[in-house]
């Protein structure tokens, strides 16, 4: 009998570094021990580091290989109400066949960029009640089959839209009782959320925390006139400086130009005025006192 879950929560489990791993053990039972180390089967030795006291979980092994191999893929782990702040490069890299991942009511404020790989098949994730303020898309790449994402009750002022691009099968995204910054920054993720109204659950709880005029005004309920004033072709920073630079090398090379021309202008004029003058027919007089052209 294989082990479809596995219950993690309450744990005191503080940061997760590394990797899980599994650990075989002999006979029919496999266990999953929580003291200084969470340790799985199969691993190259990372940790997930928690502190005391320990709990064993214990789960039946899987009968075609005897008892003895690595305990059966779960589909569903939860280290809900813990004390988890920070999850790091590659924390479930042996975890292919996990459709759910719950993580709630933890302290977690950070996420590494690495810390999803290999959880190609998850369906399900919740990250709600912890500390999140800033997520970036390329933690959300790997979770190509994603299709519930639970961001609810963290410190998001912001959420690039890119997290969202990255989840191609997303069908239920949870937002609420974050502090939103309702400005120009929030445009972007307010389009998307227009354009998929059908995606964004308990929309009257999406609520502006600041600035304060805005507090409690429902994000879902702005329009496209309540954007006027945002300025969308905003350069980077880069594109400034580029511009500070020619700036003053354009303006150089235009005088040095001018200067030339008018150089070559003067030159002209002046060679012509000689070539006229060379050109001028000398004046003679004749015998009878008339001038006549030599």
């Amino acid at each position: 009998m294989s082990l479809a879950g596995r219950t993690l929560g309450d744990t005191s489990l503080a940061t997760c570094h590394g990797g899980v791993q599994q650990a075989g053990s002999e006979g029919l039972t496999e266990e999953l021990r929580f003291g200084n180390t969470l340790a799985l089967a199969g691993g190259t030795g990372r940790r997930c580091r928690t502190a005391p006291p320990a709990l064993r979980l214990r789960g039946r092994g899987n009968p075609s290989t005897g008892g003895r191999g690595a305990l059966a893929t779960p589909e569903t782990l939860w280290l809900g109400y813990n004390f988890i702040s920070v999850l790091g490069p590659h924390c479930f890299p042996f975890l292919p066949g996990l459709l759910l991942l719950s993580l709630p009511h933890n302290r977690l404020g950070l996420i590494h960029s690495q810390a999803l790989v290999g959880l190609g098949a998850l369906r399900e994730l919740d990250l709600s009640n912890n500390y999140l303020t800033v997520l970036t898309p390329e933690t959300f790449l790997p979770l190509t089959s994603l299709a519930t994402l639970n961001l609810g009750s963290n410190r998001l002022g912001e959420l690039e839209p890119g997290v969202l691009h990255a989840l191609p099968q997303l069908r239920a995204l949870f937002l609420q009782d974050n502090p939103w910054v309702c400005s120009c920054s929030i445009l972007p993720l307010w389009r998307w959320l227009s354009y998929n109204r059908e995606k964004v659950q308990e929309k009257s709880l999406l609520l502006c925390r600041v600035p304060e005029q805005l507090s409690k005004y429902p994000i879902m309920a702005f329009s496209n006139e309540s954007f006027r004033q945002c300025q969308e072709t905003s350069l980077p920073v880069q594109h400034y400086i580029i511009f500070l630079i020619i700036g003053p090398f354009s303006f150089m090379a235009s005088i040095f130009f001018c200067t030339f021309m008018g150089s070559v202008i003067v030159v002209y004029h002046n060679l012509r005025k000689e070539s006229h003058f060379w050109r001028r027919p000398r004046m003679g007089r004749s015998r009878w006192g008339r001038a006549t052209k030599l």
